[in-house]
């Protein structure tokens, strides 16, 4: 049997991972945890604020979860808290975005084109592709070429779509449901760098403290 009665007298909240805000928001606890809690103080609980957001404030905020509880007990005495998961919360602040300047976005197109184009012409030329086509068209027609376009032509061709396939996006379509390798490493550096920005977080905030 389940005791209702504990169940009534605790609260759950789980810290979630990452959330986004604008300047001078607000963050509310339903912002930055999922609730469980009995229905009389669930309402109350989401719109308790934990923190609002100044021009003090760096891009990254670290909420945690002690300050979360010790919100919560601000209002709520009685009740007893547990927490399931992460202990912090990182919020990020997000200011109003600027237009593309189209000079700029040419500049970059024109490095990303040519600093690629230049990429694979060098490891062309480092693995000698030249010469093993040539010496593959030779060893299937027994001709010798210079240009042995019926390796080169479909080999282009190949390459593109290999990139593609690479990528599993055509612009910003997607082919299928699986991350592509760079999305992999994507999502690690990310998780990384958040690691790093809680651990920063905490030390400055017990030099703060030591300070005080």
């Amino acid at each position: 049997m389940w005791d209702v009665t504990v169940m009534e007298e605790t609260i759950y909240i789980r810290m979630r991972h990452r959330v986004q805000i604008r300047p001078h928001d607000t963050v509310y606890l339903r912002d930055v945890a999922q609730i469980i809690a009995d229905e009389k103080i669930f309402k109350q609980l989401q719109q308790l604020p934990v923190y609002q957001e100044n021009e003090q404030d760096h891009n990254i905020i670290i909420i945690d979860v002690m300050k979360v509880i010790e919100r919560i007990t601000e209002i709520t005495h009685h009740l007893e808290v547990q927490t399931i998961g992460p202990a912090q919360t990182i919020v990020e602040v997000i200011h109003k975005k600027k237009g593309v300047s189209i000079p700029f976005f040419i500049l970059i197109w024109c490095l990303l084109f040519f600093g690629a184009a230049l990429a694979i012409m060098y490891f062309h030329e480092d693995v000698a592709m030249r010469e093993t086509q040539q010496r593959l068209y030779t060893i299937i027609t027994g001709k010798v070429v210079e240009k042995p376009l019926l390796f080169q032509i479909p080999y282009s061709f190949g390459l593109g779509l290999g990139m593609v396939l690479f990528f599993n996006h055509v612009f910003r379509k997607r082919l299928n449901e699986e991350p592509s390798p760079l999305e992999v490493e994507m999502f690690n550096y990310q998780q990384d760098l958040d690691r790093y920005v809680s651990l920063t977080e905490n030390k400055e905030s017990m030099k703060r403290i030591d300070d005080d």
